[in-house]
């Protein structure tokens, strides 16, 4: 018991690696809906108790983060997403996903996946290979080839650059080179087969994914295949939508009030 919820530790198996985090719950009986956090790329440790957590927390739904691989208290090799390579995070995120539907607190049925930027490569392809995941809620998500975003990222500057960003004709000329020498994971397929409710949020004024053409990808495949997708931009806003501070805080209360009316919908 931590102040007005709970904690438990959670420890699960993968690859080889012994993974751990931590399950915050909701006080009270009965089996919660839940949210299992994914980071972006790098050495990402759990969340803690902060403002994104609490507010799932005290809407009844539970937030589950864990040490990425290589990271904090666990086990393996960090990080080859850094480099593109999706097999073992992705993997990761479906025994995290096991564990938690494992837990007595929580209703196997309601559990989804809520995360950030590289996030988006491995949430699809998770979901695909669980069978259980209930939804997705994404910001600032990568669906697009991952050649394709190294390559706007280092044009842009990313998050960090303070140079003025590149115009969007700029962005779109770029990207027609780019699109031709496309190399590595692509999204695509998953994307295509994709079958839960999907929340994308996307600031316009991303430095780490090209916005504009993210949009466009994630639109048509929403009209072509009859998607239950629903597509926000943030009109501006940068990276880190679910930050602290968040480059736009619109975002992340919009993005539980989705979680919330599709748990108890």
């Amino acid at each position: 018991r931590a102040g007005d919820h709970l904690e438990a530790a959670v420890h699960f198996t993968c690859s080889g690696s012994r993974l751990t985090g931590t399950l915050y719950l909701p006080p009270g009986n009965g089996r919660h809906a839940a949210v299992v956090w994914l980071h972006g790329s790098g050495a990402e440790p759990r969340l803690s108790y902060g403002p994104l957590v609490a507010s799932y927390v005290g809407d009844g739904i539970a937030f589950f983060s864990y040490d990425k691989r290589g990271v904090g208290e666990s086990e393996g090799k960090c990080c080859p997403d850094v480099y593109g390579h999706f097999n073992l995070v992705t993997a990761d995120a479906v025994g995290a996903l096991a564990a938690v539907r494992r837990s007595p607190q929580i209703d196997p049925n309601r559990v989804g996946f809520l995360g950030a930027s590289a996030a988006g490569w491995v949430a699809p392809r998770a979901a695909e290979a669980s069978k259980h995941v209930a939804f997705l809620a994404l910001a600032s998500p990568g669906v697009l080839q991952h050649s394709i975003v190294a390559h706007f990222e280092q044009f842009a500057g990313g998050s960090e650059s303070t140079k003025p960003r590149p115009s969007e004709a700029a962005i779109a000329k770029k990207y027609a080179e780019w699109k031709r020498d496309a190399s590595g994971f692509d999204p695509r397929p998953y994307l295509e087969r994709l079958d839960i409710p999907a929340l994308w949020l996307i600031g316009g004024g991303d430095r780490n994914i090209p916005p504009v053409q993210s949009v466009a990808a994630l639109r048509s495949l929403k009209r072509e295949r009859g998607k239950d997708w629903t597509i926000i931009v943030f009109p501006g806003a940068g990276h880190g939508l679910f930050d602290s501070p968040p480059t736009d805080p619109r975002a992340a209360p919009l993005a539980e009030a989705w979680v919330r009316r599709h748990v108890r919908g």
